[in-house]
């Protein structure tokens, strides 16, 4: 595994809030894994996305397999396969080969109940196209949101392969890593442990996650994210967000230049900002070394790219959450 633009602190080296992430990482799922470490730049964007993660996809009552089965299958419909080869390793984990292998290859599984679950989460890549909201309770609904948040964080910066040469994508490669991670993925987890690292005084939990800690930890990351948005100008800000409204997830079919095209009446200064933001929203693994390098003239940190990419995602995210804010209006 390797990240595309930096390097982030070595896990030892970590301290604070971070450190407290990293210690409920290795207790509750399977350690600090690089998807999170991309994010230790901005120790509140991490916390707050794996709250989420932790709240939805490891704590409750909801069926660990359904879950796994739709972070595997939202994963997919946004093309992000480093996220689909983990959550099919977790399948194998939780003893459900078969299930596994079909996800792997792309198919619907043959059981109704998981078919209809691997529709929906793919239909929500275009939630108003396809009329999309959630019959489902808040753990499978936040599963569904924390990867659509991931993936594209994921796809933007880390190369897609787990192990090297893909070996992730052989079949005997995923048993055996399933049988090894089998205790961590079937242990129950306590719902609301992660809420403690979370900033107070976020905006108020969303409606469709009731009283959740689903909802409080989606709410935090909405805020944090968010705070991506003061790197770039009104305009630019503009064309992001109005632009996740009217493509409405669909992929564009040359992303490098359909960005060019979206960001020429921006501000010189903030252009390539919002080409990096787009992208992020919508085909992240776009995102070159040379958008990158030309951001960091103005921007060196790596937080700032971390920032302005969950600015993306985030956007991107809330995009399908307000189907469900409508759906509870």
């Amino acid at each position: 595994m390797t990240y595309r633009f930096f390097t982030p602190t070595p896990t030892r080296a970590v301290t604070g809030r971070t450190a407290a992430v990293y210690q409920q990482l290795r207790d509750d799922f399977l350690g600090p894994l690089p998807t999170f470490q991309a994010l230790s730049a901005v120790p509140e964007v991490l916390a707050a996305t794996w709250a989420l993660m932790r709240e939805a996809l490891l704590a409750g009552d909801a069926s660990r397999v359904e879950r796994e089965l739709v972070a595997a299958a939202v994963s997919r419909a946004n093309r992000c396969q480093f996220c689909v080869d983990a959550h099919v390793l977790l399948l194998h984990a939780l003893r459900e080969p078969k299930l596994a292998e079909a996800v792997a290859r792309g198919d619907l599984p043959p059981e109704p109940r998981y078919a209809e679950l691997v529709r929906w989460a793919q239909a929500s890549r275009s939630p108003r196209g396809a009329d999309w909201t959630s019959p489902y309770r808040p753990e499978i609904t936040g599963t569904l949101l924390a990867f659509h948040f991931i993936n594209r964080v994921v796809s933007a910066l880390l190369d897609p392969d787990l192990l090297p040469g893909g070996l992730q994508r052989s079949p005997l490669v995923r048993s055996v890593g399933g049988r090894l991670y089998a205790r961590a993925a079937r242990e129950p987890k306590e719902p609301g442990a992660s809420l403690s690292l979370l900033d107070a005084g976020t905006t108020a939990a969303p409606a469709w996650a009731g009283d959740s800690p689903v909802g409080v930890a989606y709410a935090s990351l909405r805020d944090a994210a968010n705070h991506g948005a003061d790197l770039l100008g009104d305009v630019a800000r503009q064309t992001v967000e109005a632009t996740v409204r009217w493509e409405d997830g669909r992929f564009p079919a040359r992303p490098t230049d359909w960005a060019v095209d979206l960001v020429r009446d921006v501000p010189g200064a903030d252009r390539i900002g919002t080409r990096i933001a787009l992208l992020t929203a919508f085909a992240p693994g776009a995102v070159s070394p040379g958008d990158v390098a030309l951001w960091r003239l103005s921007h060196p940190a790596d937080a700032d790219l971390v920032r302005l990419v969950a600015y993306g995602a985030i956007t991107a995210t809330d995009h399908v959450a307000r189907a469900l804010t409508s759906a509870h209006l």
